[in-house]
Protein backbone atom coordinates (compact mmCIF):
# COMPACT_ATOMS: atom_id res chain seq x y z
CA UNK A 1 0.00 0.00 0.00
CA UNK A 2 1.12 3.28 -0.97
CA UNK A 3 0.49 6.53 1.49
CA UNK A 4 0.51 10.16 -0.01
CA UNK A 5 2.37 12.00 2.29
CA UNK A 6 2.07 16.24 2.41
CA UNK A 7 5.60 17.73 2.08
CA UNK A 8 6.48 21.66 2.07
CA UNK A 9 9.23 22.83 -0.11
CA UNK A 10 12.26 24.03 0.80
CA UNK A 11 14.14 23.97 -2.21
CA UNK A 12 14.10 23.43 -6.07
CA UNK A 13 16.82 22.27 -8.48
CA UNK A 14 15.12 22.05 -11.96
CA UNK A 15 12.75 18.80 -11.53
CA UNK A 16 13.77 18.13 -8.45
CA UNK A 17 13.10 19.20 -4.62
CA UNK A 18 14.12 19.06 -1.19
CA UNK A 19 10.91 19.17 1.11
CA UNK A 20 9.98 18.50 4.89
CA UNK A 21 7.28 17.11 6.69
CA UNK A 22 8.17 18.24 9.72
CA UNK A 23 9.53 15.21 10.96
CA UNK A 24 12.38 14.12 7.75
CA UNK A 25 13.08 15.66 4.47
CA UNK A 26 13.78 14.08 1.41
CA UNK A 27 14.44 15.05 -2.47
CA UNK A 28 11.61 14.57 -4.48
CA UNK A 29 10.92 14.60 -8.32
CA UNK A 30 8.98 17.36 -9.54
CA UNK A 31 7.78 15.86 -12.77
CA UNK A 32 4.50 15.78 -12.64
CA UNK A 33 3.57 19.09 -10.68
CA UNK A 34 5.65 21.16 -12.71
CA UNK A 35 7.57 24.02 -11.43
CA UNK A 36 7.21 25.05 -7.46
CA UNK A 37 8.23 27.45 -5.26
CA UNK A 38 9.86 27.26 -1.67
CA UNK A 39 6.61 26.93 0.67
CA UNK A 40 4.32 24.95 -1.73
CA UNK A 41 2.81 21.92 -0.22
CA UNK A 42 2.80 19.20 -2.50
CA UNK A 43 1.45 15.35 -1.71
CA UNK A 44 4.07 12.71 -2.25
CA UNK A 45 4.18 9.68 -3.24
CA UNK A 46 7.52 7.20 -3.12
CA UNK A 47 9.16 10.18 -3.31
CA UNK A 48 7.19 12.01 -6.47
CA UNK A 49 5.34 15.18 -6.27
CA UNK A 50 1.60 13.93 -6.84
CA UNK A 51 -0.09 17.26 -6.95
CA UNK A 52 -0.10 20.81 -5.14
CA UNK A 53 -2.40 20.76 -2.33
CA UNK A 54 -3.51 23.69 0.28
CA UNK A 55 -1.96 24.21 3.65
CA UNK A 56 -5.29 23.45 4.90
CA UNK A 57 -5.41 19.98 3.17
CA UNK A 58 -1.91 19.02 4.34
CA UNK A 59 -2.95 19.93 7.81
CA UNK A 60 -5.71 17.39 7.39
CA UNK A 61 -3.88 14.73 6.08
CA UNK A 62 -1.18 14.84 8.41
CA UNK A 63 -3.43 15.00 11.19
CA UNK A 64 -5.04 11.86 9.99
CA UNK A 65 -1.62 10.29 9.69
CA UNK A 66 -0.60 11.14 12.76
CA UNK A 67 -3.59 9.36 14.32
CA UNK A 68 -3.24 6.56 12.67
CA UNK A 69 0.50 6.20 14.28
CA UNK A 70 -0.77 6.72 17.58
CA UNK A 71 -3.48 3.84 16.86
CA UNK A 72 -0.72 1.94 15.74
CA UNK A 73 1.61 2.49 19.02
CA UNK A 74 -2.00 1.36 20.85
CA UNK A 75 -3.47 4.51 21.56
CA UNK A 76 -6.31 6.42 20.21
CA UNK A 77 -7.39 7.99 17.15
CA UNK A 78 -8.09 11.62 19.45
CA UNK A 79 -9.40 14.39 16.70
CA UNK A 80 -7.48 13.13 13.73
CA UNK A 81 -10.84 12.53 11.82
CA UNK A 82 -12.75 15.62 12.95
CA UNK A 83 -13.12 16.84 9.41
CA UNK A 84 -14.73 13.91 8.30
CA UNK A 85 -17.08 13.20 11.59
CA UNK A 86 -18.66 16.57 11.43
CA UNK A 87 -20.45 15.44 8.17
CA UNK A 88 -22.50 12.51 6.51
CA UNK A 89 -21.06 10.16 4.29
CA UNK A 90 -20.48 11.00 0.96
CA UNK A 91 -20.72 9.05 -2.74
CA UNK A 92 -18.48 9.75 -5.62
CA UNK A 93 -20.23 12.12 -8.12
CA UNK A 94 -21.04 9.26 -10.61
CA UNK A 95 -22.51 6.98 -7.90
CA UNK A 96 -24.71 9.80 -6.42
CA UNK A 97 -26.36 10.33 -9.89
CA UNK A 98 -26.84 6.62 -10.22
CA UNK A 99 -28.39 6.34 -6.64
CA UNK A 100 -30.55 9.41 -7.63
CA UNK A 101 -31.59 8.29 -11.12
CA UNK A 102 -32.67 5.02 -9.31
CA UNK A 103 -30.01 2.71 -10.56
CA UNK A 104 -29.26 0.13 -8.04
CA UNK A 105 -26.19 -1.77 -10.24
CA UNK A 106 -23.95 1.13 -10.80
Amino acid sequence: MCLGIPMQITSVTGIAAQATDGRDTALIDLSLTGPVQPGTWVLTFLGTAREVISAEEAAKISAALDGLRALMQGGDLGDAFADLEARAPQLPPHLQAALDAGDPTA
